[in-house]
């Protein structure tokens, strides 16, 4: 029997059958931003971009100009603002704001960049100001079907009359990023109204190059938790949607049909027992959850007045915490982009390969349809040979290596709206079925599987859904040896361009039938210093889940750096019970992994500011190098009180070794983040005496 397709949110084909020409897909316009940079600043001009003109037509043509005020402007931001700032690194919460475009999926994705400050610096340059070598000009980086493009604009952004940007703006009015990158992203995408529908892990994709997980929550696994642990302490960006529903804005405060950024997670410990958080941020940066755990629920009086302190913020700023178990109710799925795609895997080692190939279905050669048609055609479509085998690095041998395979569409017209999606899928075929038709001379001619053999045998993914979005991509745990990946649209006789990638451990991939050459794969190293922590850590609070002072000593005492050979770690305990009450939000004199978790991604954080302010290498900073690495964590303090942390921190000459500077910079943060959740003003806050003494005994 053939496997049954399945096919989503059928609508009829969008693409006309009698069309002879094959329409390729229009590759943004390149401009080089040094040069045009360099000549305004020569010719004492500022930059304005003749490809994305400050006009209507970057706009668009659609329901979006029926939004627009009658008398619009577009004005650069030195005209909106007497001092704008281009990014303001020193922000700790996420301060953008959606505008008039309905690109709620754009903006979900945008925040959860913003967590991951080197992956943002390789989609925002962040050597671009309004002052030094200002011109006008700013570029963005996005990932765009397979490579890295650089798109540029000019700072022409469009205002009311008042001088409201119109789309997307920051809580902070001189702050102009965000502004700027929307648009080098309608740039890219033809329009601002081309951004008015999407899916946030389109946007996800576009801004690392990575791989999407999608679980739906409705049958969400049993070790959901565990995930989202993995991918909140990994280097992984997360956004969420609601139902789709006829009321825009819910009872419950939520938002239908709407894209939120996962923000965070926590397991808090109520009178009850643990219970399990999420935090959710909505990009109109208002308009809150009201349900348990939301900013007024009673529930926060069931935790330690330290952790409601430091976890609650009353303000209606669109962030707020929410229960795993509503979590999973009132949201239909859950996107996690990974830069590497082991989240899902339990594989040892570090190493990832990554293979891409470019192909199109075309009428009457390659577009063949899927087998649900019945057409005979099927064996048209491209084909590619997929070896998987087992990873060098590993510790043992698996008997099945974890493979993500994705198909992607590209859209032929220059506007990303104007062409809706094809339905689109594949199927994978394996080796015990393929060896009649992998004779020895069939290695050198290399020919495609002949019609015969599908009709004959099932795929490995005998249940395919065929979807009409950009990207389909299926996590798979496969046995070593040769697959075949047979990609194709729905219907037979559809045309487009799509391109096909694949991640494992260890792979090769060639395509069948034409070309013979193999896909020459890219290694992908994850050299993110705590990953070769993370099992370390894993297994020592498996045996202790919850660990004292002088195990936190033991353990961040027997650390040795890789990226800095002579830097070894000398905690005293003193230290380590100054740490452990910083971070032990649930007074129980302990820290557990979770806890241990936000030290070590602070530890990392530290450890790379400290390095590069201690010029002299001599292991600790002095009062001018200790200002210095203060600002690089993006905090503004006084100088009276940095005087104030040497004094308490250094030695006797003022100098502060790097196990000082951890724990004055753990405690500049956390009673920072402590009046940022009490202030109502920004000026003052007000405690109860219960609170006072928590908030300063135990700390």
């Amino acid at each position: 029997s053939m496997p049954f397709l399945l096919c989503l949110k059928k609508k009829k084909s969008p693409v006309p059958l009698g069309r002879s020409i094959f329409q390729k897909h229009t590759p943004p316009i390149q401009q080089n931003y040094q040069a045009l940079l360099e000549s305004c600043l020569k010719n004492k001009h500022l930059f304005t971009d003749d490809t994305f003109p400050a006009h209507i037509s970057s706009i668009g043509t659609g329901a979006l100009l029926k939004k627009l005020p009658r008398n619009l402007h577009w004005k650069r931001p030195h005209a909106l603002h007497k001092s704008p700032v281009f990014y303001a690194a020193h922000r700790k919460q996420p301060d953008l704001c959606q505008g008039l475009v309905e690109n709620c999926w754009f903006l979900a994705a945008l925040e959860a960049l913003t967590f991951h400050q080197d992956i943002l610096a390789a989609v925002v340059p962040q050597n671009q100001s309004f002052e030094r070598k200002y011109a006008g000009i700013f570029h963005f980086r996005f990932w765009h079907f397979g490579e890295w493009i650089d798109v540029v604009v000019d700072d022409l952004l469009p205002v009311n009359e008042a001088g409201e940007l119109l789309f997307v703006s920051s809580v902070y009015k001189n702050v102009f990023w965000g502004a700027l990158l929307e648009k080098a992203y309608a740039k890219l995408y033809g329009s601002y109204e081309d951004l008015q529908i999407g899916q946030v892990s389109e946007a996800l994709v576009d801004f690392t190059g990575g791989v999407n997980t999608r679980i739906k929550l409705a049958e969400a696994p049993p070790d959901l938790w565990a995930i989202l642990t993995r991918a909140t302490y990994s280097r992984s960006l997360m956004g969420c949607q609601t139902h789709l529903g006829t009321t825009k804005v819910l009872k419950n405060g939520l938002v239908a049909g709407h894209a939120y950024t996962v923000t965070g997670i926590r397991k808090v410990t109520c009178q009850y027992g643990p219970e399990n958080l999420v935090r959710l941020r909505n990009p109109w940066g208002k308009i809150e959850w009201k349900g348990d755990w939301s900013d007024s629920s009673y529930k926060w009086e069931l935790l330690s007045p330290k952790e409601k302190i430091l976890l609650r913020k009353k303000k209606d700023d669109g962030e707020f915490w929410m229960s795993l178990r509503d979590f999973k109710i009132h949201f239909v799925d859950l996107v996690i982009c990974k830069l590497t795609p082991d989240l899902m895997s339990q594989e040892d080692g570090k190493k990832w390969m990554y293979s891409l190939k470019s192909g199109r279905w075309v009428k009457g050669s390659t577009a063949g349809g899927s087998l649900g048609f019945y057409n005979g055609n099927f064996w048209m479509n491209p084909q590619y040979w997929l070896n998987v085998l087992p990873a060098e690095d590993s510790k043992k041998s698996p008997s099945t290596c974890s493979v993500v395979i994705s198909l992607m569409q590209k859209h032929s017209t220059k506007h990303r709206n104007r062409a809706p999606h094809l339905f689109i899928g594949f199927l994978l075929y394996k080796n015990t079925n393929l060896l009649p038709f992998f004779p020895e001379q069939y290695q050198e001619s290399n020919r495609k599987l002949p019609p015969g053999f599908f009709t004959r045998h099932q795929p490995v993914n005998k249940h395919q859904v065929f979807l009409d979005e950009r990207e389909v991509t299926h996590d798979f745990h496969l046995e070593p040896c040769v697959y075949v990946i047979v990609p194709s649209t729905l219907e037979p006789q559809q045309e487009s361009e799509f391109i096909l990638r694949v991640f494992s451990r260890k792979h090769v991939l060639r395509e069948m039938g034409g070309n013979t050459s193999f896909t020459l794969s890219k290694e992908i190293v994850d050299r993110y210093e705590g990953k070769i922590w993370e099992d370390f850590f894993t297994k020592h609070f498996e045996q202790n889940p919850e660990i004292n002072a002088v195990q936190l000593q033991r353990i961040l005492n027997n650390i040795s750096w890789r990226n800095f050979q002579s830097f070894h770690l000398n905690f005293s305990l003193d230290s380590c019970q100054g740490i452990l009450a910083l971070l032990d939000l649930n007074a129980t004199g302990t820290l557990s992994i979770q806890e241990f978790r936000v030290l070590w991604k602070r530890l990392l954080f530290y450890l790379e500011v400290f390095q590069k302010r201690d010029t002299k290498r001599s292991g600790k900073l002095d009062l001018v190098e200790l200002h210095t690495a203060v600002q690089e964590t993006g905090i503004s303090l006084s100088n009276e009180v940095c005087n104030l942390m040497a004094i308490r921190y250094g030695d006797p000459d003022l100098q502060i070794s790097f196990e000082s500077f951890v724990c004055f910079m753990l405690r500049v943060e956390i009673m920072g983040e402590a009046f940022r959740n009490l202030t109502q003003d920004g000026k003052g806050i007000y405690l109860r005496e219960s609170e006072w003494m928590m908030m300063t005994l135990y700390s």
